[in-house]
């Protein structure tokens, strides 16, 4: 079938998830003749939500047989599979999610299109629901000590966890959201229903529903100040903006970050807040440190290139504020790229001049550009890596160009095997 019917089916499917037609979502996805695994996943989110289980595995199934290497795939059919009582497949579907996960603590799915990060300690956490279910206390204990020293763990969940496996207590199982499903680009939407011949660019992104930007905040203001009344919990003063890390648990506490600090506070004293709406209204208040940037707010871009002595320098308008550079201040200037030049024989400098490969990795899907620093690559491209940026994103090189991308759209070949089997032993152990 043409992508263009496959784009507008799928776009009206989301739109129905987000309005919790369930039945009408299932409707156009079943229109679909090709599906990929993205609405695949999408279909298997519908059933889960109708409480049709064998046919949400069997979404799952397809799921994960177009795209073998998705960690999220793995970890929401092993829900379902506990949720079914096939609790074999399901630690084996756990023990594959953690191998997927190629080492990493994280992956942000945001970049496919899917509002959600799964971290290590939700798998370890699925794996130890299943033991709870077969009686195998030890185990499920063994498994939750371990899912708590990952970094970014699940806190006072993961303690409730604990609590509950004492008492001898079966674990709710952990799923993607209900709702959160993987969304068509928003460019490839918007160019359904107009074609631009003049070549007017796109805002890149993702397709999302029209909210209440206020209410979808994950950005909070204190109505009243907080004292700390327990270890965990966090003092925090009134109207101060925090960063929502995570929402309430069963005691009414949610997860906050205030100040570079996170801690505990009532989820009743917190009242959403339109940081960019904030911001400009006083362009000289700041985002208090340690939270997060708002999406809104554009990436940090790479350093200039020198500009030869032929070319003099384009005078650019003055910015609210410069952002800051994805690479650390060094004391030797940014490498020069190369550019056309009239004589042939004029030789400009090799941009990878003094620079050191770190390693190899091979892309796993394709990445296409969003910015000029970002580096375009296709799926099976072997990319040189020259620097790590930070957790998520790295510097790399490949078919002659340098740009920085997404750490999760690569994996290295023998990446942190002593992690992944050191999982998958823990995982597999039922003795």
């Amino acid at each position: 079938m043409l992508y263009t019917e496959l784009l507008r089916l799928w776009d009206e499917a989301v739109k129905a998830v987000d309005a919790r037609d369930w039945q009408g979502a299932l409707s156009k996805l079943n229109q679909i003749t090709e599906p990929t695994s993205r609405t695949l996943f999408l279909t298997a989110s519908a059933h889960l939500a109708l409480g049709q289980l064998e046919p949400a595995i069997q979404a799952l199934d397809q799921t994960i047989a177009k795209d073998e290497r998705l960690a999220v795939g793995f970890f929401q059919r092993s829900g379902t599979l506990i949720m079914a009582s096939r609790l074999e497949e399901a630690l084996n579907d756990c023990i594959s999610a953690q191998k997927h996960m190629r080492g990493n603590v994280v992956i942000d799915y945001r970049q496919l299109g899917l509002r959600y990060k799964l971290y290590s300690w939700q798998v370890l956490y699925n794996a130890a629901a299943v033991h709870s279910r077969l009686n195998q206390l030890d185990k499920a204990r063994d498994i939750l000590l371990s899912a708590s020293q990952e970094k970014g763990g699940g806190g006072r969940g993961l303690e409730v966890a604990l609590h509950s496996i004492s008492k001898g207590e079966v674990l709710p199982v952990l799923l993607v959201p209900e709702g959160e499903v993987f969304r068509p680009r928003k460019q490839d939407v918007e160019q359904l229903g107009q074609r631009d011949f003049l070549g007017k660019p796109m805002k890149p992104g993702y397709y999302e529903p029209k909210v209440d930007r206020v209410k979808d905040s994950r950005y909070m203001r204190l109505r009243n100040p907080y004292m700390s009344q327990a270890p965990g919990q966090l003092t925090v003063p009134g109207g101060a903006i925090v960063f929502l890390f995570s929402d309430a648990d069963r005691d009414g506490l949610a997860m906050v970050i205030h100040d570079g600090q996170k801690g505990l506070v009532p989820m009743t004293l917190l009242d959403p807040v339109d940081v960019n709406k904030s911001k400009g209204r006083n362009k000289n208040k700041s985002i208090p440190s340690g939270i997060p940037l708002p999406p809104g707010l554009k990436p940090p871009t790479r350093p200039q290139s020198q500009l030869s002595h032929e070319e003099p320098p384009q005078e650019r308008p003055d910015r609210e504020a410069s952002p800051p550079s994805y690479l650390p201040t060094t004391s030797t200037p940014p490498p020069r790229y190369p550019s056309t030049v009239d004589s042939p024989t004029e030789l400009t400098e090799d941009p990878l001049a003094n620079r050191t490969f770190l390693y190899q990795m091979v892309a796993l899907y394709d990445y296409a550009a969003e910015g000029p620093e970002d580096l375009e690559f296709s799926e099976g491209d072997t990319i040189d890596i020259l620097g790590e940026v930070n957790e998520e994103w790295l510097e790399g090189h490949c078919a002659g160009n340098i740009g920085i991308f997404p750490s999760l759209f690569a994996y290295r070949e023998g990446e942190a095997p002593s992690t992944i089997d050191r999982m998958t032993m823990l995982l597999s152990n039922k003795e």
